[in-house]
């Protein structure tokens, strides 16, 4: 049997697609305050004598209205707080998923033992969301973010690999949620590493060319243009934007849930038994959720 992301309830469809919308909203404008930040500096490096008229200095108005610009997409990001509905969404979305993973496999809580699991799962799902609620999560179901949201929370593919045996359900756990899982993290890793390499060289590639520029104007052999301070901003602009996107801890977080996965998969295929599955679905479904990956980006920055 094979188990997918569109076999899960409209809910975490709908809190996703916004946890995506608002990623890219507040990634963009990060983005593009730290490229109008670099312009500012470009315009106001070129020559003085570049004027309109008499007073009019073109490349200064223009580098006004450059940082202008930031000004107005802080305070538009401060309104909108795309981060923040990106981050809740996120989490909501993830949590949904992974309750939804361990209903149908029978993870800890929903085991075979469970006397009513349809009642439970959707208790504690309830239970969770309501505590998003509460840091800010807006619940589609009630909002206005999006209109309401249709469909049962128990979707009939999840009733139906919940009615499978132990092996189609072990099969179908491992193969579709934890190797997928593990092969997420391994891809994620990979592009950090190269992400930090690229920023890494242009961080260093900039400063050496600032200072070489800086040392030639001590000398008074560069010209009136000011490159050295354009080339300081683009610098700390990459570095700032590396910071951001948290390159070089998720290198290190993303690799230990990697190991700690591939150790869950070799469990599950070789020790683990029915009475023990439970407990090991609940793990795996601990060690993916965004909240471990944070807790271990934050020891590891």
């Amino acid at each position: 049997m094979v188990f997918r992301n569109s076999d899960l309830p409209d809910l975490f469809h709908h809190t996703d697609k916004i946890a995506i919308s608002r990623q890219r909203e507040a990634v963009g404008a990060i983005r593009h305050q730290l490229l109008l930040l670099v312009a500012g500096a470009a315009l106001a490096a070129l020559p003085s004598s570049w004027t309109l008229g008499d007073t009019f200095r073109l490349p200064s108005a223009l580098s006004a209205l450059a940082y202008a610009g930031v000004l107005l997409l802080s305070f538009r990001s401060s309104r909108r707080r795309a981060k923040s509905h990106w981050q809740l969404n996120r989490s909501a979305a993830e949590f949904i998923k992974s309750m939804c993973w361990r209903y149908a496999v029978h993870g800890a809580p929903f085991d075979s033992n469970s006397t009513d699991a349809d009642a439970l799962f959707t208790t504690r799902l309830e239970e969770g969301l309501r505590e998003l609620t509460k840091v800010g999560w807006e619940d589609p179901r009630t909002g206005t973010e999006g209109g309401p949201v249709a469909g049962e929370l128990i979707t009939t593919p999840m009733r139906r690999l919940r009615a499978k045996a132990f092996s189609v359900r072990k099969e179908t756990y491992v193969r579709d949620r934890l190797i997928e899982q593990r092969n997420w993290y391994h891809r994620r890793k990979e592009i950090s590493r190269r992400a930090t390499l690229l920023w890494s060289a242009s961080i260093g590639l900039l400063t050496m060319l600032a200072l070489f520029l800086a040392l030639l104007r001590t000398l008074s052999l560069a010209g009136s243009v000011d490159l050295a301070g354009l080339l300081s901003a683009s610098a700390a602009a990459c570095l700032a934007w590396s910071e951001i996107r948290r390159h070089q801890p998720l290198i290190a977080a993303h690799s230990l849930v990697e190991e700690d996965l591939a150790a869950m998969h070799t469990a599950m295929e070789t020790t683990v038994s029915d009475v023990e599955w439970p407990s090991a679905v609940y793990e795996t479904e601990r060690i993916v959720s965004p909240q471990h990956t944070d807790w271990l980006v934050r020891h590891r920055s």
